[in-house]
């Protein structure tokens, strides 16, 4: 039963050599109870917050003077207009919804609880009156009777910013928020500093909201074209590295023609009966390709070089992209982990939005200069922001690990059952089973270290940020050689966290041990890994850009219908980057898999040599490789001493 069955230490110690799949044992258990124990304080932060009110108030909504809506309430001393029955006032009504602060991330505006939010635009004292009294909704502060609305000197400070803009609830929250988007465009010019025009913006997001149809039905593109992707890769592997070489020339020729040629089609379009709009529009357009146009011949020529240099490895990953290949057809639900990563992704990052938000709504009441309400919270408590932060990193590392560890055992599995009808009904499950079992302590630890590597670089990017314009040029280069370093050191530790818990799943070690295993494996291998790493990465990073140009060039024929009244620019960087995302999901698991299967192959030819008793685990494809690879080298005069020692169990 689980961790019963574990061996002690000792025995684990001394047995080093490497027996795949026969021993099985709890790995870290110490750094799983952190972990629980880190859970439950993140538990803690979220009952904490629903417990002192903060539920109620985020749901339902709170006025200035610290009333919540929809229900009665507490008198609070010294502060005026606490205390009031709200129960029929169900929605939160801003004075002046607009008035954005952007340092604290607030709206600026005096809160009331209302009846009913106002579905129509009121130009006038004399329209919110009326509204006030068909509705029984006051719209001004709770001091001044609606009769008086338009008689009082002080209407004009206690009653809403006229004109008071339409607004509706939001769903679930009881906020009023108005209706036409021109608050939020004007939210977004405050935080896009590179629009200098007001009227760009508003064009961008009107061009987005024009072609939603388009770039979702792209979207759907991309999904499918990675599904497509992923098909081919199992069956015609061998031939993939060249077919992606090819239509990512002809891919990337292509798609710099056509920009090439709407350019000059519309450069020479003629332009004297449009409207000034439309010419806007139109020049808009034009330069948005020129950019496109250059951008992408930069990469045509980049990408050729690369090709060219790197044209006689190639054929050293063919073979290891065959066996991953066989590894999807017995194991198709491998095809599925982005999915439910993605999916557990998202429920923790609602999880911990909500919590984030019951936090800002929590503490106890206190009034501020204006003589508001605001809930603050002090003491230790104040630092729960930093331990929740910490939490959305290590958890979220977490996921992602638990993904690796379950890819790693079910194609450990494969590759070390030597007959593969044996294969359990579902390796995923299998795998899944032995990290809850096994090793959930090695995924925490894991995912730990990259959280002590990622929060110092996020702790710089924001000093970085905040800094800007302020430090001189020898603190901007020491701070980004400093997030430079942190990043990769970040990129070293994900890969080799990747490979400890491929040899945790082998041998059912613990991450240290296993770190360090899989670390001498890959210097003992070091020229294996820079070719098929390289090239491997490069193959995928291949399949991701035929992904984004395929779907881009489909952007762009079809905005092109839309370039007299949408301008595009916007729109086609939403659909490239979804692609982007999409490709690298799927193909992802791809080099994960290849990775796995380097690493088995390392240790089968290690350890194995093919004499009776210690027969190789590996597919004839992978000796067909190794044995050629020996080959080219002692025919190319390139076969040194390393290179011979790294080879020589695979021809004894």
């Amino acid at each position: 039963m689980g961790c019963c069955s574990s061996a002690s230490s000792a025995a684990q110690s001394s047995k080093r050599e490497w027996k795949p799949l026969e021993d099985r044992s709890c790995t870290d258990v110490p750094w799983l109870l952190l972990f629980i124990l880190f859970c439950i304080g993140m538990g803690f932060i979220c009952g904490f917050s629903v417990a002192t009110g903060a539920a109620a108030r985020l749901v339902s909504g709170y006025d200035s003077y610290g009333n919540i809506c929809g229900q009665k309430n507490a008198k609070l001393e010294a502060i005026p207009n606490s205390g009031m029955d709200h129960t029929h006032r169900k929605y939160v009504f801003f004075l002046d919804p607009c008035n954005l602060d952007l340092i604290n991330r607030k709206i600026k505006s005096v809160a009331l609880c209302v009846t009913a939010c106002p579905r129509q635009e009121l130009k006038t004292l004399s329209e919110v009156q009326k509204f006030a009294e068909m509705n029984g909704s006051a719209l001004c502060s709770y001091n001044l009777k609606p009769s008086e609305y338009t008689t009082s000197s002080k209407a004009s400070v206690l009653c809403p910013k006229l004109p008071v803009p339409a607004s509706a609830p939001i769903p679930f929250f009881h906020r009023c928020a108005p209706v036409n988007i021109s608050c939020y465009a004007k939210f977004a010019e405050a935080l896009i500093t590179f629009v200098s025009d007001n009227s760009v913006l508003h064009r961008l997001i009107s061009g987005v909201m024009t072609s939603k149809e388009i770039i979702l039905g792209l979207c759907l593109l991309s999904l499918v074209l990675s599904m497509i992707l992923m098909v081919i890769i199992r069956y015609i592997s061998r031939v993939l590295v060249w077919i992606l070489t090819i239509l990512v020339i002809l891919g990337s020729l292509g798609g710099t023609g056509v920009l090439w040629w709407l350019y000059a089609k519309q450069r020479k379009s003629p332009r004297e009966t449009v409207t000034p709009e439309q010419l806007q529009i139109a020049e808009d357009n034009l330069r948005a390709l020129l950019i496109y146009a250059i951008s992408a011949t930069v990469f045509t020529v980049i990408l050729f070089l690369i090709m060219l240099v790197m044209r006689k490895r190639v054929a050293l990953t063919i073979a290891l992209f065959h066996v991953a290949g066989k590894v999807f057809i017995h194991l198709p639900l491998l095809v599925f982990q982005p999915f439910w990563t993605f999916f557990a992704l998202v429920l923790f990052w609602a999880y911990w939005i909500m919590t984030l938000l019951f936090l800002g709504t929590t503490g106890s009441a206190v009034q501020n200069d204006q003589g508001f309400v605001e809930f603050r919270v002090s003491g230790p408590l104040q630092y729960m922001w930093w331990y929740h932060v910490v939490g959305l990193i290590w958890i979220s590392e977490f996921i992602l690990a638990c993904q690796q560890m379950t890819v790693a055992g079910a194609v450990v599995t494969y590759y070390f059952t030597r007959d593969k009808r044996n294969l359990p009904f579902t390796p995923i499950l299998a795998s899944v089973n032995r990290l809850i079992r096994y090793h959930l302590g090695t995924v925490a630890k894991g995912s730990f270290i990259i959280t002590l590597v990622k929060i110092p670089r996020m702790i710089l990017m924001y000093m970085h940020s905040q800094l800007k314009g302020k430090e001189n040029a020898c603190a901007r280069c020491v701070l980004k050689s400093c997030i430079c370093c942190l990043w990769c050191l970040e990129k070293c530790l994900n890969y080799l966290n990747q490979n400890a818990y491929t040899a945790t799943a082998i041998n059912s070690t613990n991450f240290c041990t296993s770190a360090k295993d899989a670390f001498v494996i890959l210097v003992e291998n070091a020229l294996r890994v820079a070719a098929i790493n390289t090239v491997g990465d490069f193959m995928l990073f291949l399949g991701k850009v035929l992904i984004v140009c395929s779907t881009g060039l489909a952007g762009i024929m079809l905005l092109n219908y839309q370039q007299d009244y949408t301008v595009w620019v916007l729109p086609l960087i939403i659909v490239c980057l979804f692609a982007f995302l999409v490709a690298h999901c799927f193909l992802s698991i791809y080099e994960m898999v290849v990775d796995v299967l380097f690493l088995c192959f390392a240790i089968d030819t290690k350890y194995n040599d093919g004499s009776p008793g210690r027969e190789f685990y590996m597919d004839k494809v992978l000796m067909e490789f190794v044995e050629n690879s020996r080959k080219a080298m002692k025919e190319a005069g390139k076969g040194g001493v390393a290179d011979a020692r790294e080879l020589k169990p695979m021809i004894k």
